[in-house]
């Protein structure tokens, strides 16, 4: 019987891309997002109806979470998720407004708590699976203008582990990748002219990395067999950001 997985933040950007991807790996998919013009889009750019659902809500309504987990699983048995929904905020430390602070948190925390914690209830009832979080490098390192959004994905990374120790007697394996700078709209948003060329000095690979690439890595942790004794892990995809020293010019 054909896999099901669970993406949030799946209309546009790194979710779009793992849809995608999924779905040429023989995945059926349930796409979650909260804009409901960019979700019809990629509902049509995917095609595959026969093979995907998709609902628009907010990752921090628990009740519709729970709601289209439960029809998620017409498609196929749950044995995947993929936590990609986040906001993302650049302001300063001192800048940043006490609700300012507490969005990014409800959004990128707790929303991926609700999703998790719903999907795991149909993951033990398919024997098992596989949920991939997505954190951040700003959720490793002390980025200016990330106290919110690192906070979060510090935050999304510490959480992956305990789920990966409390879970694994269910077979359910929990792992986080930490990208760097990604070509998404998100990223586009949040970098100026100017941080972009600051990142880019610092990424030994001198380069933005691409939702594919973050796809293709999401797909192999998802996968039993290839990742069946993975849990726990945060896996950096960020050009050597996080290994960098010193730089040549």
């Amino acid at each position: 019987m054909a896999r099901t997985v669970i993406i949030t933040g799946a209309a546009s950007g790194i979710g779009f891309a793992c849809a995608e991807h999924q779905l040429s790996l023989d995945w059926r998919v349930a796409l979650i997002d909260r804009d409901a013009a960019a979700l019809e889009k990629a509902r049509i750019a995917l095609a595959r109806p026969q093979e995907t659902l998709s609902f628009c809500l907010d990752v921090t309504d628990e009740a519709h979470v729970n709601a289209a987990i439960a029809a998620a699983g017409k498609l196929g048995p749950v044995r995947g998720l993929v936590n990609s929904a986040a906001i993302g905020a650049d302001q300063s430390f001192e800048a940043t407004s006490v609700e300012g602070f507490r969005k990014v948190l409800d959004v990128n925390v707790v929303g991926c708590f609700i999703v998790a914690r719903a999907a795991i209830g149909a993951m033990r009832d398919a024997g098992g699976g596989a949920i991939v979080n997505l954190a951040s490098v700003s959720g490793l390192r002390g980025n200016m203008g990330r106290s919110a959004y690192g906070a979060s994905k510090g935050a999304i990374i510490t959480m992956t582990q305990v789920m990966a120790v409390e879970l694994a007697s269910a077979n359910i394996r929990v792992n986080a990748i930490a990208p760097g700078p990604v070509e998404t709209a998100m990223v586009r948003s949040m970098h100026t002219p100017e941080a972009r060329q600051n990142w880019v000095r610092r990424v030994p690979q001198r380069r933005y990395g691409e939702p594919r690439e973050i796809a293709r890595a999401a797909a192999f942790l998802l996968d039993d067999e290839q990742a069946s004794y993975v849990t726990g892990h945060v896996l950096a995809i960020d050009g050597g950001f996080l290994a960098g020293g010193l730089l040549p010019d």
